[in-house]
Formats: structure tokens, C-alpha cells, sequence
């Protein structure tokens, strides 16, 4: 990501709820420029919605207007929508994300022009190569960093079934690291290495650790599980806790035999920052109850850091708020917020897996040249079936 650039000092400007029922008063000689119907067709309630307007000449009427929304714990602003002046509007919501010490600003692209997000600061973002199951989104989105940061920009994968974001949260994980080609993060890729991985329909810590590594042999993987116990199992009736329970027992047998490290300590959120600052990647199992508002355990992706942050990939968008890949892409979540999210009850457990940077095989020489590596970039065929490939 490009450094930010400074803002011009923005006009006087006012924060407003957004009530989808109703519009301001000072809004309505903005309907010349066409106020989306979008910003009345979902219910943003969940994510702080508002508007950011300029005043006009007058002091009265507004001369431009953005709507602006957020998920909750989170440091970024997101712009659905502009109206009237855009730059005055974007510069006025700059100037408030600012104030309020927060770490981005992204403008999804339903009416953006490229040019206008690029004279407002801002860089696009890479289109997803799916969005997730039921979501619905621009096909282009911005982002303008407001801390002095150099984040690198993962591919987005929307998760296309409601329990595979395990597999997919490893799957971009490797193709940011460069093990994994882009083209081959596909549905056959995320389908294949969750059956491998799954605890039915659940993929957890030891499991996935283990499908990691049974897919990318040179990608060194640890897995962090700071209780001994069955997880994940709660929700299921008693009879179903038994069979499930025994599979985990099943993968710790795996684990061992195929020499994937389970640590017992509970993984700090230091220990995430120095993970991600030697380039590992970290495989982080939340509640999506702090941004979603339902508790259900998420794998989500960490895997870069800014000032009081930590940036994450998030295979999943709720559309039932409004929330697109643009919300879910490059996500920064402030570490007291992620570590909350990442404490598990009934029995407060945190899991994790890092995957580290893979290491090369020495191969031999072949007339003078380096024999061929690309096979190490392709997960291989796992005991228990095959990994992930490119169809």
C-alpha cells in the first residue's frame, strides 16, 4: 500500500445518524445527484451507520453528503456512497476517521470512478476472486491508509459454503506468502483441503494444523490450543459430541506422527504481532460476536499489523447489513478488540495455527540449471486425501 497522502483541510462539516426510514432535511436538495436506493434497502443498524455532510455556501443546505459505516471493534470507516461534491465529502470523512484516531478509510466502488478515489488518496483494491456465499458487493473497492504502514494485500476469497472458512483462511494464507499459485485458490482448492480438515462441519485448531501440513509439506505449521480438551463441540447433541471428539483425538495422533508442534500456551497477542513480524502467517479462530453479533467460532486470517492494530482477511460477508468484501478485505481490528474475539467460552480457550515460511528443497543440478521448483508451489496429495489443487 502506497504511503497516505495529506488532506486538504475540509470544509465545515457534521455528523448525522442515518436512520433508513427517514432522510435529513438538509439531504433533500442532494436528490439532483441521485441518493442511491441502496442506502435504504438493508438494515445497516449493526454497523454504526451515518453521514458525513459538507455544508454548503449558505450554511443551511449541504453540499455534499457521504454515507459512512463501520463493523463494530473495528479501525477503519467504509464510504458506501457519496453525493454532491465527492471530494469535499471524502476529504470531510478523511478528517473524521482522523479524529478518531482510527487506522483507514475505504470507499466501495458502486458509483467511485478510479479517478476520483486516486484524487482522493486512495488505492483500489484487487477485485475478490469470489465473494462469499449469499453476499453482494461492488466490483470495486478503495482504501486510503491513514498511519504510516506497508501492508501487503492478500488476494480476497469469499468463503461460497457457511463452514469452510478454515480451508480458506489457509488457502489465501499460502497464496500471500507465494506458496500457492493465485489461480489455483479456487472452489475445488477450498472444498478439498476442508474435507481433509473438517471435525464435520467445523474445521478445528489440530485439524486444520494438520491438513496444512499434509497439503504443503515445506510450510513449517504449529499449532496453538491452550487446552487439551475436545472444542467446538458444545452445540452438538450429546451422542454427536462423542464421534467428533474422537476424530480431535484422531488428529492429535496425526499431529504427533507427522511432527505438527501443538502448544499448550495461550498465544498472546504480542506473540501475534512478532509471529507476523517474522512473515509467518496466523490462522486466528474468533467469535463473530463482536462484529456480527452472533457467536459462532470464524477462522479469520492475520497476517499484517499497523499501530495498534492488527490487519486481517475475513473469507465472510454478512449482506443482511450491508456488509460487502470491501468491509472484510484488509480488515484492521484493534488488538484488545481481536483478543476478546479469539477468547472462547464456555471454556475461555484460544486457537490458532501459524504457518511459516516455507522451506525450499535442495534439489540437484541438471545441466547446469536449477532443477524445476514449481512442483513446491502446489499442495501435494495428503495421507487422508488429496490437497488442494488448480482445476
Amino acid at each position: 500500500m502506497p504511503p497516505h497522502q495529506e488532506t486538504p483541510t475540509p470544509a465545515k462539516s457534521i455528523v448525522v445518524p442515518f436512520d433508513a426510514g427517514t432522510s435529513p432535511t438538509s439531504l433533500k436538495p442532494l436528490r439532483q445527484h441521485e441518493v442511491p436506493e441502496r442506502w435504504h434497502t438493508v438494515d445497516r443498524s449493526a454497523h454504526a451507520p451515518h453521514i458525513v455532510a459538507v455544508d454548503g455556501e449558505d450554511g443551511e443546505e449541504w453540499a455534499a453528503a457521504a454515507l459512512v459505516t463501520a463493523r463494530p471493534r473495528t479501525a477503519y470507516l467504509k464510504i458506501v456512497d457519496v453525493v454532491g461534491d465527492a471530494q469535499a465529502a471524502v476529504a470531510a470523512v478523511v478528517a473524521h476517521a482522523r479524529a478518531r484516531e482510527l487506522a483507514q478509510v475505504k470507499w466501495e466502488g458502486w458509483t467511485a470512478s478510479p479517478e476520483a478515489a486516486a484524487a482522493a488518496g486512495f488505492a483500489p483494491l484487487r477485485p475478490p476472486l469470489t465473494q462469499s456465499q449469499d453476499a453482494t458487493g461492488p466490483t470495486a473497492g478503495y482504501v486510503r491508509w491513514l498511519r504510516d504502514c506497508v501492508v501487503s494485500e492478500p488476494p480476497y476469497y469469499g468463503q461460497t459454503t457457511h463452514f469452510t472458512c478454515g480451508a480458506v483462511t489457509a488457502l489465501v494464507a499460502q497464496a500471500n506468502a507465494g506458496t500457492l499459485p493465485r489461480e489455483a485458490l479456487d472452489r475445488r482448492a477450498e472444498l478439498t483441503l476442508w474435507r481433509d480438515a473438517t471435525n464435520f462441519p467445523a474445521c478445528e485448531p489440530v485439524g486444520l494444523g494438520v491438513a496444512v501440513r499434509r497439503a504443503w509439506p515445506s510450510s513449517p505449521v504449529v499449532v496453538h490450543l491452550d487446552t487439551d480438551r475436545p472444542v467446538l463441540l458444545d452445540h452438538h447433541p450429546q451422542n454427536e459430541q462423542e464421534w467428533r471428539a474422537l476424530l480431535q483425538r484422531e488428529s492429535r495422533t496425526d499431529a504427533g506422527r507427522i511432527g505438527v508442534p501443538i502448544d499448550p500456551r495461550h498465544l498472546t497477542m504480542d506473540a501475534i504481532r512478532d509471529a507476523i513480524g517474522r512473515r509467518e502467517q496466523v490462522l486466528l479462530l474468533v467469535s463473530l460476536d463482536g462484529m456480527q453479533g452472533f457467536d459462532v467460532p470464524h477462522w479469520v486470517l492475520c497476517h499484517g499489523v499497523v499501530p495498534g492494530a492488527v490487519v486481517i482477511e475475513d473469507p465472510w460477508a454478512n449482506a443482511a447489513t450491508g456488509d460487502t468484501w470491501v468491509d472484510a478485505h484488509l480488515l484492521p481490528v484493534p488488538d484488545p478488540s481481536l483478543d476478546t474475539m479469539s477468547i472462547h467460552s464456555p471454556e475461555g480457550f484460544r486457537g490458532a495455527v501459524t504457518i511459516g515460511r516455507r522451506r525450499l528443497p535442495i534439489r540437484p543440478q541438471r545441466h547446469g540449471t536449477t532443477a524445476s521448483r514449481v512442483a513446491d508451489l502446489r499442495p501435494v496429495t495428503g495421507a487422508r486425501g488429496a490437497g488442494p489443487v488448480s482445476s
